[in-house]
């Protein structure tokens, strides 16, 4: 009879499979299906005020895109690293993979991939998230994966962010996590909002709303950067350290507050400069052609047909007799 059998304790189902992130394309989708469908009409506005419109939409659905869609992403912060380690626990087996970690807002990944996949009879492709938001308990899931028998690898990297452990960075991520969701809920408000004044064609309001924007977007950038910055444990995998750095959904943020920063400034400054330019950009310079129509027909002007047929001398009225039956 030997410790378990002889056996070692691990879970003896499938791996986990890479997860399919199902927010990200549903929010993906309507964003693209409004784009499909403005673009079907596209057709129907005459002269340059086309691609103006054009522009303005394809601007406007960007940015409410990617500042709904990172809060629900899992790569603010990324990192990789290649190394031969212990697969199993009281195992001298050693595999060599690829180790990744995935820091979003709501919590971490923990992607574990052989070189090759198929290593001592075993698929080793593991991707596992580990969350930290309110309401959820990141050492349970620690501990229900020390239940399952994950691999060594990810409950090492995961163990490093529990609450327990002597690097002291849950509570920085956790919290800053939190904070920087709210901000960007707020900068989705105040987008909305800019659409909206946009379309009732108050400029000035509108730019000031997207200079709140991308205020609250880098404001976020700003709190994610103030936890990445705390002092850590190194993770360490033989000779090896994994290192993250800023992943995608940072660096597109940053791309979207910048963005909205310039339009922001450029809508207000040509308000007030050459607010004759800014209504041709948003296809509000129609006084033109109004004060064509309205002297077209004015009533004064001798000209107009429908006044010379109904000026008729008194004198030439015709008098008509009725005949009584």
């Amino acid at each position: 009879m030997t410790l378990w059998n002889g056996s070692y304790p691990f879970y003896p189902g499938a791996n986990a499979c890479f997860p399919f992130d199902t927010t990200r394309a549903v929010i993906v989708t309507i964003f693209l299906s409004m784009l499909v469908t403005f673009i079907i009409i596209l057709p129907g506005i005459r002269g340059r005020g086309r691609l103006f419109w054009f522009l303005r939409l394809v601007l406007a659905l960007f940015m409410g895109a990617v500042i709904l869609t990172v809060q629900f992403t899992r790569d603010w912060e990324t990192g990789w690293v290649q190394a031969n380690t212990s697969y199993k626990s009281f195992s001298p087996v050693q595999v060599n993979a690829d180790i990744g970690l995935h820091i979003g807002l709501a919590g971490l990944n923990v992607t574990l991939r052989g070189n090759p996949v198929n290593q001592i009879n075993e698929t080793i492709n593991y991707n596992e998230h580990f969350p930290w938001n309110f309401g959820a308990d990141y050492d349970r899931s620690y501990s229900q994966g020390l239940e399952k028998g994950l691999p060594s690898p990810i409950l090492y990297v995961a163990e490093k962010f529990s609450t327990q452990s002597p690097c002291a960075v849950h509570r920085q991520y956790r919290i800053a996590g939190h904070y920087v969701s709210i901000t960007l809920w707020l900068a989705f408000c105040t987008w909305l909002v800019s659409i909206l004044l946009f379309s009732m064609s108050i400029l000035l309001y509108g730019g000031h709303m997207l200079l709140l924007t991308a205020t609250l977007v880098l404001f976020s950038l700003l709190l994610f950067s103030m936890a990445r910055n705390t002092l850590k444990c190194p993770i360490q995998f033989g000779p090896v350290s994994l290192r993250t750095d800023y992943g995608e959904s940072f660096w597109l943020t940053l791309a979207t507050g910048l963005l909205c920063l310039l339009l922001g400034l450029g809508i207000v400054i040509l308000n007030s400069v050459q607010p004759e330019k800014l209504k041709l950009i948003f296809s509000l310079d129609k006084s033109s052609k109004e004060e064509v129509w309205d002297k077209s027909c004015l009533p004064a002007e001798p000209s107009c047909s429908a006044q010379d047929g109904l000026m008729v001398p008194l004198g030439e009225l015709c008098h008509v007799s009725a005949t009584p039956l």
